[in-house]
């Protein structure tokens, strides 16, 4: 047990590999949406979808380049966590999806648990909340 409780002096850099961790998938995420803004509205993508879509494309990069830097983490993280909340409801509740498998929600489940734990924890002394608002 003394081995774990010395690991504490790591826990910036632990909030680091949590946010650069989130930042890749939000990033990669965001950056396919982009797609969506060269279509347009049809009988399989209505015009409301659509746009929640785009609007997506920009938060998601947004946020991802935000935990990046370091920069307004814990608004970033607030911003992730209701996306996750809104693919959870999509997925478990209009579209009945399981929990795991094919289409599952687990990845939504544990990408809002990350975005819960960055916003109480914020970005953590590696990051440009720090320098800069020296939070």
């Amino acid at each position: 047990m003394e081995t774990l409780a010395s690991l504490h002096h790591l826990s910036d850099w632990a909030l680091l590999v949590l946010r650069l961790g989130l930042a890749v998938i939000f990033l990669v995420h965001g950056t396919q949406k982009m797609a969506m803004w060269k279509m347009q509205p049809s009988a399989q993508l209505p015009a409301g979808m659509l746009s929640l879509l785009r609007t997506l494309s920009i938060a998601e990069t947004l946020s991802g380049l935000a935990m990046i830097a370091g920069l307004l983490t814990q608004v970033a993280a607030a911003g992730q966590a209701v996306v996750m909340l809104g693919a959870i409801r999509l997925k478990a509740g209009t579209m009945h999806r399981r929990f795991s498998g094919d289409g599952g929600w687990e990845l939504d489940f544990i990408l809002l648990v990350a975005a819960i734990a960055v916003l109480i924890l914020g970005a953590g002394r590696i990051s440009l909340d720090r320098v800069l608002l020296r939070l």
